[in-house]
């Protein structure tokens, strides 16, 4: 294995070689396709670094492998950044990494604040993708390692970690939370069973057989149901898009002291993130909640954050952003793919024959630190390209209401029908459209029922498997591994906090 001082001369080494393939125009073409494309795709409901990536990995064939890779790695980090736009301006995110920048930026967006929450969200995007670039390139090995600890009986304990944030997320109407989450769990069992492949509650449909798909749901529950939201208050809505529109234009860039405001929440949020992108199959949209949930433990005043703040939309786009260097970290070195793209970005390298171990850092070494350094500079140009590009989403904002809800409702049906290019789909984002106006309407929070559906596949085969490595012994063997007892250590705070801090008040209060 590279020592750290072997480590360090490879990358001086390759330093030149990165500069030299900058100055190509190949390399310019390739990132300036990857970021504008990468944040146009993110920004379209229904579309996602999946598709771009899928899309684009043809047109490298002929590349060389450095501009290549960097230009697929770009359309990565760029569609999650730039989901946030919309998620900010029209309360419908991007991308499904988007769903917790909703809470806070679509707030300050109504308060006519838009492009100041753009600004922060483009700005924490930039820093946590620069800084997961830099883990990628210094300590990938290292982190690596961590990530061959966690087996199934992890991965339960995190899904269940998951249930706590909700917790947590949802202060004040704990029960709420709690059922909104568990009603997405249970909607996660749809399909066949991980291990015995059973069918459960497909009731004779095909389409059901490998569950609901995550993002058409996603699209359902914000984007349907925020027209159906919209249509109501169709009136004096109206009146307040036009009041955004002409406040919108005046907002600067951010102040050095919001930037010093929100940088611990940035740093504190992209090492979560980063984390979560070497666990494989946590992904931008868990990464997201996380550091939102970081972002409001630490936050001084929990009124004002929930309100929506800049913290608020800091932390879930520091770490969904974040997760992206780091699920090229185990896909690197293990050959582990840490998220869906991660997997296409994995077939991009062996195309090019690249092969992921620790060869790819000492024979092929000229290679690879050159697509590295061009992913943290792709991280860098997310901030001049998103605010050019920012100017241009907030003209929605002159939108009329009456143009805007059914223009929402055709890019997300076409988003749902070209996922997999089924008309079934586009029954089930009508749906949970529906199904999600209720949800909004009852006062059960999206982001809990949206954020069970995620952690419920995870749960399921963690606990299935450990069941089955457990030979009917299954709580001594999660005793006998010290990283499950201390995620359940945590889980047990995370849960009781807000439960205490709640019996103290009305205490309290009486």
């Amino acid at each position: 294995m590279l020592s750290l001082g072997q480590m360090y001369s490879y990358i001086l080494e390759t330093f030149p070689v990165f500069l030299h393939e900058l100055m190509s125009v190949q390399m310019m073409t390739a990132l300036l396709l990857g970021m504008v494309g990468g944040m146009i795709i993110g920004a379209l409901p229904g579309l996602n670094s999946l598709m771009g990536i899928s899309v684009m990995i043809p047109f490298t064939y002929a590349m060389s492998p450095v501009p290549a890779m960097t230009m697929l790695m770009a359309i990565y980090t760029a569609a999650i950044a730039g989901g946030s736009l919309t998620a900010i301006m029209i309360h419908t995110p991007g991308t499904p990494a988007n769903m917790a920048t909703i809470i806070g930026g679509h707030q300050m967006a109504q308060r006519g604040e838009a492009l100041k929450a753009m600004n922060v969200s483009l700005f924490s995007s930039m820093m946590g993708s620069v800084f997961s670039g830099l883990a990628l390139l210094f300590i990938s090995p290292l982190l690596a390692r961590i990530g061959l600890l966690f087996d199934s009986p992890e991965y339960f304990m995190i899904a269940l970690f998951g249930i706590g944030i909700i917790a947590s997320m949802t202060e004040g109407m704990m029960i709420k939370g709690f059922a909104a989450g568990f009603f997405g769990m249970m909607l996660s069992t749809i399909g066949m069973a991980p291990l015995s492949g059973t069918d459960r509650f497909t009731f004779g449909s095909i389409y059901l057989m490998d569950g609901l798909k995550t993002t058409v749901v996603v699209l359902g529950v914000f984007s349907i149901s925020q027209v159906l939201m919209l249509m109501e208050h169709m009136g004096p809505r109206e009146q307040e898009k036009e009041k955004l529109a002409a406040q919108i234009t005046g907002e600067k860039f951010l102040s050095g002291k919001e930037i010093m405001c929100i940088l611990p929440t940035i740093l504190r949020s992209s090492m979560l993130g980063i984390a979560c992108g070497i666990l494989p199959g946590a992904g931008g949209d868990i990464g997201g909640f996380l550091g939102y949930n970081s972002a409001r433990r630490h936050a001084k005043d929990k009124e004002v954050f929930d309100k929506g703040n800049l913290e608020s939309v800091a932390g879930p786009e520091a770490a969904n952003n974040a997760v992206t260097g780091g699920a090229m970290i185990p896909l690197m070195t293990l050959g582990i793919p840490g998220s869906s793209a991660a997997a296409l970005l994995l077939g991009g390298l062996m195309i090019h024959g690249l092969q992921p171990g620790m060869a790819l850092f000492t024979t092929q070494a000229e290679t690879v630190y050159p697509i590295i350094f061009g992913f943290i500079l792709s991280g860098i140009l997310l901030l001049p390209v998103g605010m050019i590009l920012a100017r241009c989403v907030t003209m929605i904002a002159k939108i009329p209401i009456a143009v805007l809800c059914p223009l929402i409702t055709v890019l997300s049906i076409l988003g749902a029908y070209s996922i997999s290019n089924r008309v079934f789909d586009i029954y089930i984002v009508v749906l949970f459209g529906i199904i999600g106006y209720f949800i909004r309407k009852a006062g059960y929070p999206l982001s809990g029922f949206v954020l069970g559906m995620l952690l419920g596949n995870m749960a399921e085969m963690g606990l299935t498997r450990t069941i089955t490595l457990s030979r009917g012994h299954v709580i001594s063997y999660f005793l006998h591994r010290p990283i499950c007892v201390g995620l359940g250590l945590i889980l047990l705070m995370s849960m009781g906090y807000p439960a205490v801090k709640t019996f103290l008040g009305r205490k309290s209060g009486h």
